[in-house]
């Protein structure tokens, strides 16, 4: 049995349109072992270093409402096994109602839960196994007090609360699936958290390919594509592949993150356009996708 194969007979999402309360994307986690590398991306696209945590190699960044978790800690780097030393997206994490309701929501409906290695006076943040190695957290503590709070020590004169380069904002993560894969993972995303399948004519950015998932509280989505390993080069393990964010004026966003030092891909085929925008890899593994989205 893997994390897709739901238990029969669990009654439907139905009843309710955002059965966990969902809000949207608490932070996304890297695992690498090039911490200070991959660092240095993050900042060309407009994330800053902000906290340490207090007992581990982990580095929390943010720009704007998005965190962003370097995971260089070895118990936290599981997922390298897919691609040598390429950093991989390690987990999700969503901010929800109720952490605990939502955790046993999951497992009640066949997910696999993750066993918790907490040290004392650290949070234990609920979690489920996820695509390939990841693992999807569930946060309810986002408002006044967060989690960070708790696990990290700021880093002294930075600023906790670095403005939103481009007015960037999260959009969502594209999912790399094996072959015949589709209904499994909608299945999933549907019966676990209410995600719902986007209409076909209704498209974002400039990669189309796949499905694409409305979260519950329509604050981001997900990508589900069956690679071409021939045209995109990567594994045939199903894994989180790449962050999209979204922005109200893409050519003006990359623009700026020329500026910066961050390369785009331009081809005849895929290039920079106002729907949207991708960035060359980065450290053997890593990219990220600009999306429009309306001023409104």
């Amino acid at each position: 049995m893997s994390p897709v194969e739901l238990n029969p007979g669990r009654e439907s999402v139905g009843a309710s349109l955002n059965p966990l309360g969902m809000n949207g994307i608490e932070f996304i986690e890297f695992a690498t072992t090039k911490p200070q590398a991959l660092g240095q991306v993050l900042e060309m696209l407009g994330y800053r270093p902000i906290a340490r945590h207090r007992s581990r190699e982990v580095l929390l960044y943010r720009q704007g409402d998005m965190n962003v978790i370097i995971n260089a800690h070895p118990s936290g780097r599981p997922a390298l096994g897919r691609q040598s030393d390429a950093p991989t997206i390690a987990a999700i994490a969503l901010r929800v109602r109720d952490a605990g309701a939502a955790y046993q929501r999951a497992l009640d409906r066949g997910a696999w839960p993750i066993k918790s290695d907490v040290r004392p006076m650290e949070l234990n943040i609920p979690a489920i196994h996820g695509v390939g190695h990841s693992r999807i957290y569930f946060v309810d503590r986002y408002r006044e007090f967060s989690i960070y709070d708790v696990d990290f020590i700021p880093i002294p004169t930075v600023d906790a609360h670095p403005p939103a380069l481009a007015d960037f904002a999260f959009f969502g993560v594209v999912q790399y699936i094996g072959s015949e894969r589709l209904a499994d993972w909608t299945e999933f995303y549907s019966q676990l958290f209410g995600f719902e399948v986007v209409p076909d004519e209704l498209r974002f950015g400039i990669l189309p390919k796949g499905r694409v998932l409305r979260s519950p509280c329509g604050g981001f989505f997900l990508q589900l594509i069956e690679p071409e390993p021939t045209v995109w080069d990567v594994a045939s393990d199903e894994c989180l592949q790449r962050v999209a964010l979204s922005t109200p004026d893409v050519l003006g966003a990359v623009k700026t993150l020329r500026a910066r030092g961050l390369d785009f891909t331009e081809t005849q085929d895929l290039h920079s356009e106002d729907r949207g925008a991708l960035t060359q890899t980065y450290l053997g593994g890593v990219s990220f996708e600009l999306v429009h989205r309306d001023p409104a």
